[in-house]
């Protein structure tokens, strides 16, 4: 059964023991953040950011970002409400939405708490994809609310890879891992569709910029 016993044990005991366990995984890594000014300036301002990395990098971002909390919007699937769970135990707040279902509810309320004051933690790329193509959710947020997007990226010199869509990666305990502040990009108010897709292509081009030169520390053009 959908909502049987089993499925309400393992909602409260899957995301407890999960963030438990990288807790204690990515504590043990070395840790050299790159671009601290960036987020510095916008501290400076008092206001909230959009934070926009790839996929790939959401666990190792989730988990680094937590000192700053922030409201992320997760799937409304099945699926999704353990990685709700996980976002939460990890200090942030989540809005749940996709593109069939509740996806405007999700944006409105997204809107709602950035003009609160909350920093709104959005993929780029989206939930499923493509790969490093930047979807336009984080620039109508920051259209709407005046916020800047923050890029965001990770590299590592000893990773596990996967074989999702996204190639999502995780830090291997006890390696190296580089931290990447980006430029934040600031959105025009009343973004019309084609500023909506020249701005679209620059945060594409900042992030990419970004992950290029992240993983070239590692002597690697990709992860």
């Amino acid at each position: 059964m959908k909502d049987g016993f089993w499925y309400k044990v393992s909602l409260k005991a899957v995301p407890f023991i999960f963030v438990w366990l990288i807790r204690i995984w990515f504590s043990t890594c070395r840790l050299r953040v790159h671009g601290q000014e960036y987020m510095d300036q916008i501290k400076a301002t008092k206001n909230p950011a959009i934070a926009s990395f790839w996929h790939y990098g959401v666990l190792y971002v989730l988990y680094f970002f937590r000192k700053e909390s922030g409201v992320a919007m997760v799937s409304a699937s099945r699926d999704g409400e353990y990685i709700s769970r996980i976002v939460e135990k990890l200090g942030n707040e989540t809005v749940r939405g996709s593109r069939k279902k509740g996806g405007m509810q999700a944006v409105i309320k997204l809107i709602r708490a950035v003009r609160a004051g909350k920093n709104a933690i959005l993929v780029a790329d989206g939930s499923q994809g493509p790969a490093r193509i930047v979807q336009a959710g984080s620039l109508i947020l920051a259209s709407k609310t005046g916020v800047p997007v923050l890029p965001l990226t990770w590299s590592c010199n000893r990773y596990k890879r996967f074989g999702s869509w996204d190639g999502t990666a995780l830090p291997l305990p006890f390696s190296k891992v580089d931290f990447f502040y980006g430029e934040p990009l600031f959105v025009p108010p009343e973004l019309q569709d084609e500023q909506l897709e020249e701005y679209r292509l620059e945060l594409e081009k900042r992030l990419n910029g970004l992950y290029t030169k992240a993983w070239a520390l590692q002597g690697k053009m990709e992860h």
